[in-house]
């Protein structure tokens, strides 16, 4: 029995649409039904357009990017005696990483610092030489060439101090540099190297590579057909243009969850690039709890302007066919429905968005798609006229049955 009546249902709603159909396609000779002295009335509520505020709401794919990236490489040569860290977790700038077998450069530092002792002992012995000689100059007692070339020995002795100088403060740096430390905070991921290995300081061998996370940035990109069409409809006054730097940008996965916290845009490129046409922007992302992966694929949503010219018509006003074709039932001046085709975009809440086909003032029947549409199949060139529905009927109190029984008793 249920089958049944689900199948006289269908088949109710499948004649009425395919009376809609017909009408759309039907010519003037065809004749009313017999008995037929008019147009059909049809319940429905009728609707003024008028332009209405929408925001100007994009999708656009990209890719999560770490804020900061450092590698972390050796710039002294040596044996690799210890990791300090634990991979895959956070380190902060300025902690050990690794240790670098120190004895050789150890070594280095102390024979430049003796070399810095010998150079300060040269220099004193010509000072010494200079002094006395500047006295016996004066008497005759040394040549003016022996004076001057005392005088050339204090400056030279002084220049061997300063690159002995430079030599151990050179040695001192590589002796830090056996301990190497995190350059910027983040996460840490896997060591590149193991105890025992030998690293090199002359080919900056790569030890480890350290991402800042939180916050995160996420760089998508937007067509530059799309960029020139805003400016336009801005530059006209139909849309208004938001602040960028208010504009909250929010991310969603895969999976099509939404990330819990909102993003900002921080910028966008100057230049499009040549082969796509597209030009990249980038949001950055608070990511307290490191969900966010740099490389991970999402869609940010965001907000570039206010469309103040915007038509909206109800989602079950509008009936789309074959191949997307939509079409909606106006009502004229005489409250009589004709059909005509729309193009829609995309729907803003229960209401399609009309980018061709109507204009503000225009009115529609607001719902009874099904009704009219039978109706219009029915009557043929007398057409349909539209009606207001019904006032429905206010509900009756809960105590009137007891005060209709207490009249009665009276």
């Amino acid at each position: 029995m249920k089958n049944k009546l689900k199948k006289s249902f269908f088949a109710a709603t499948f004649a009425a649409l395919a009376g809609t159909l017909a009408f759309t396609g039907c010519d003037d000779k065809k004749a009313p039904v017999q008995g037929q002295k008019g147009p059909a009335e049809v319940a429905a509520t009728v609707e003024t357009l008028k332009f209405e505020e929408t925001k100007i709401v994009r999708e656009l794919p990209g890719r999560v990017d770490a804020v900061r990236l450092a590698d972390v490489s050796a710039r002294v040569t040596g044996v690799l005696l210890e990791r300090k860290f634990e991979e895959g977790k956070k380190v902060e700038k300025g902690q050990v990483l690794f240790q670098i077998d120190p004895a050789p450069l150890q070594a280095s530092r102390d024979a430049a610092a003796a070399q810095v002792e010998v150079a300060k002992a040269s220099l004193a012995g010509a000072e010494i030489t200079f002094k006395r000689y500047s006295d016996l100059v004066k008497t005759g007692g040394v040549s003016r060439q022996n004076y001057d070339d005392a005088m050339i020995a204090v400056e030279t002795a002084k220049a061997s101090l300063s690159s002995a100088e430079a030599q151990l403060k050179s040695a001192e740096i590589n002796l830090e540099y056996a301990t190497v430390t995190a350059p910027i905070t983040g996460i840490i991921g896997a060591a590149l190297v193991t105890e025992g290995g030998m690293v090199s300081g002359n080919s900056l061998t790569k030890m480890a590579v350290i991402q800042q996370m939180d916050p995160i940035n996420f760089d998508f990109t937007q067509s530059a057909t799309a960029l020139l069409e805003l400016r336009k409809a801005i530059a006209a006054g139909t849309v208004e243009k938001i602040d960028e730097a208010t504009i909250p940008v929010t991310l969603i996965f895969d999976d099509g969850s939404v990330y819990e916290h909102k993003g900002k845009l921080k910028f966008a490129e100057v230049t499009v690039d040549k082969s796509t046409g597209m030009y990249t922007l980038r949001a950055e992302f608070p990511n307290p709890d490191n969900l966010l992966l740099p490389g991970m694929f999402a869609r940010a949503v965001l907000e570039e302007g206010v469309n103040k010219q915007t038509i909206l018509v109800p989602q079950k006003a509008v009936s789309i066919g074959t191949g997307g074709k939509a079409t909606i039932f106006t009502v004229d001046e005489n409250n009589m429905v004709r059909p005509r085709s729309i193009k829609i975009g995309k729907m803003e809440g229960a209401s399609w968005i009309v980018t061709e086909g109507l204009k503000p003032g225009d009115r529609i029947a607001a719902d009874g798609m099904i009704a009219i549409g039978s109706a219009l199949s029915q009557s043929g060139k007398a057409g349909v006229k539209i009606v207001a529905p019904a006032p429905k009927e206010a509900p009756k109190p809960e105590n009137a049955a007891s005060e209709k029984s207490a009249e009665a008793q009276q």
